[in-house]
C-alpha cells in the first residue's frame, strides 16, 4: 500500500466516522414503577359528589405503572419523542354514605367498583440549544398529547353503573435538560405542561379549564456506549372543569376532575447509531 493510498483511506474513515456522527439515532426507553396518589378528585354533573379518590375510591395505595417511549434524532440538534403511558386504576371501596354520579345514586352502605382508566400518547419535538462540548444539554420543544380516558362506576351487585368516556387532543410545551459529569453520569429535569381555557384552543362556547404538568427529575450512568440506567421521580397532575356542549347520556355535561400523582421508577434506554 502505496503513501497515498494510506491518506486516501485514512480520510475516507474521518469522512465515515464524522457522516457517522450526523446520521439520525435511535433511543428506546422504558420504565417500570410505582404510582402513588397524592390527590385526585372527580364530580360529574353539577349535582353529583364531588368524590375523593383517596378517601372514597380506594385509591389509597400504590398502584404499577410502566412507560414506553422512542427518541428519534432527526439532526444533531433536532428530535422528535413518541411516548405511550398506560394508566389504568381499578379499586373497590366501601360507601359510607350517598354518592351521586350523573343522576344515579349508589347507597350508603353498599360497594363499588372504580376503574379510572386514561392511558395517554405523545409526540413531541425538540430544538438543542445548548452548545456543543459544554457539559450539559437544553432543549426547548412542543408537544401534542392524545388523551383515552375510560371512567366507571358501578355497584358491585351490577344494579348500578355509569360510564364516562373521552378523547382529546391536548397541546403543550416541551423542555428537556441535562447535566453530565464527566462521561459516564448525569442528572436531568423534563417537563411537559400548560394551563390554558380549552374552549379558546378548540372553539368552543363553553369556557373548560384544564391543565397538564408532567415534569420529572431523574439521574443515572451509562452502562456502556450504547445503555445506560436511571432513577426518575415523577409529577403527573392536571385535569379540567366545565360542562361539555354535547351531552349523550345522563347528567348535565358538568366534569371536574383534578389529580396529582407521584411516581418513582426506575429505567433504562439503549441507543441504536
Amino acid at each position: 500500500m502505496n503513501k497515498r493510498t494510506s491518506i486516501l483511506l485514512l480520510l475516507l474513515s474521518l469522512s465515515f466516522a464524522a457522516f457517522s456522527q450526523s446520521v439520525p439515532k435511535l433511543r428506546a426507553n422504558a420504565e417500570l414503577g410505582y404510582i402513588g396518589v397524592l390527590s385526585h378528585n372527580i364530580q360529574f354533573s353539577n349535582e353529583g359528589t364531588r368524590i375523593n379518590y383517596v378517601t372514597q375510591g380506594g385509591q389509597d395505595v400504590l398502584f404499577p405503572v410502566s412507560r414506553l417511549s422512542l427518541d428519534f434524532y432527526l439532526t444533531k440538534r433536532s428530535s422528535i419523542t413518541l411516548l405511550y403511558q398506560p394508566l389504568k386504576i381499578e379499586t373497590k371501596a366501601y360507601l359510607e354514605e350517598d354518592m351521586i354520579v350523573d343522576e344515579a345514586t349508589f347507597p350508603a352502605g353498599t360497594g363499588v367498583k372504580f376503574l379510572y382508566n386514561f392511558p395517554f400518547y405523545r409526540a413531541s419535538y425538540l430544538y438543542e440549544f445548548a452548545p456543543d462540548n459544554s457539559g450539559y444539554d437544553f432543549a426547548f420543544g412542543v408537544t401534542l398529547q392524545i388523551r383515552n380516558a375510560t371512567i366507571e362506576f358501578e355497584s358491585l351487585d351490577g344494579s348500578i353503573f355509569r360510564r364516562n368516556s373521552d378523547i382529546g387532543v391536548v397541546p403543550a410545551l416541551k423542555l428537556r435538560t441535562k447535566k453530565y459529569f464527566g462521561s459516564k453520569y448525569f442528572i436531568g429535569l423534563e417537563a411537559d405542561g400548560i394551563y390554558a381555557p380549552v374552549s379558546y384552543l378548540n372553539g368552543s362556547t363553553n369556557e373548560i379549564v384544564g391543565a397538564i404538568l408532567d415534569a420529572s427529575v431523574n439521574g443515572g450512568f451509562r452502562l456502556n456506549r450504547e445503555a445506560f440506567t436511571f432513577l426518575n421521580i415523577r409529577y403527573l397532575g392536571g385535569g379540567a372543569v366545565g360542562t361539555s356542549e354535547q351531552v349523550e347520556g345522563p347528567g348535565d355535561g358538568f366534569t371536574e376532575n383534578w389529580l396529582h400523582f407521584i411516581n418513582v421508577s426506575v429505567g433504562f434506554s439503549y441507543e441504536f447509531y
